[in-house]
C-alpha cells in the first residue's frame, strides 16, 4: 500500500470529532489539540493535511488504546452517516451494501488525494461485503467506522473482521463485514 500522505488532505469536521471525543478530559485534549494547532478547524470544510489526522489517531491508539481508537471509528461513522444522508447519498436506514457504496464516495469527496485513494468494495455477496482500504487511515479505527455505519443500515448483528493485514505484509487491509 501507498503510504503517502503527500497532498493529502481531509475535512477538518473528522480531526474535530477527535477532539469531541476527547472533551473535558485535558491531558488528552491537551496533546491532541497541540497536534492540530497549526489548522483552522472552525468550519468542518476546512481542509487539514491527513498526517496530522493519521498522527493523531495513531496516538490515540498508543497512548490510550485500541478500544478508545474503535470507539474514535464509531464517532466518525456517525459523521460520515450524517453526511451521505445530508447529500442524499443514501436512505437514513439503507442497505449494507448502499451505505458501503455510499462509503468510498464519502472519501473520495471528503478526501482530497492526488492519487484517488479511499475505500474499495472488493465483493458483495449474500450478507457479506469486502472492503478494501487504500487510504492511511488508522486500520484499527476502521473496525468502529463499519461497524457502526452497518448498525445505520437494515442489517442485524454486524461482524467485522480482517480479511487481509497491512501489519501481517499483505498489500492491503481488508474487511470482511458480515451480518445476519
Amino acid at each position: 500500500m501507498n503510504t503517502s500522505t503527500e497532498g493529502v488532505t481531509l475535512n477538518a469536521a473528522f480531526l474535530n470529532d477527535v477532539l469531541n471525543l476527547y472533551d473535558g478530559k485535558p491531558s488528552e485534549m491537551r496533546v491532541l489539540q497541540n497536534m492540530c494547532a497549526d489548522h483552522d478547524l472552525s468550519k468542518p470544510d476546512n481542509k487539514v493535511p491527513m498526517k496530522v489526522y493519521n498522527e493523531m489517531c495513531d496516538w490515540i491508539e498508543k497512548e490510550i488504546g485500541p478500544i478508545n481508537t474503535k470507539k474514535l471509528g464509531r464517532k466518525i461513522g456517525n459523521t460520515a452517516y450524517g453526511a451521505m444522508v445530508q447529500f442524499g447519498m443514501i436512505d437514513p436506514q439503507p442497505k449494507p451494501e448502499e451505505i458501503m457504496k455510499a462509503l468510498a464516495q464519502v472519501a473520495s469527496t471528503m478526501i482530497q488525494d492526488p492519487e484517488g485513494r479511499g475505500w474499495e468494495i472488493v465483493s458483495s455477496g449474500n450478507k457479506e461485503i469486502i472492503m478494501r482500504r487504500t487510504q492511511t487511515f488508522n486500520s484499527t479505527l476502521q473496525f468502529g467506522l463499519l461497524d457502526e455505519l452497518m448498525r445505520k443500515t437494515t442489517a442485524s448483528m454486524p461482524k467485522v473482521e480482517f480479511v487481509k493485514e497491512v501489519a501481517k505484509g499483505d498489500e492491503f487491509d481488508e474487511y470482511k463485514i458480515t451480518w445476519i
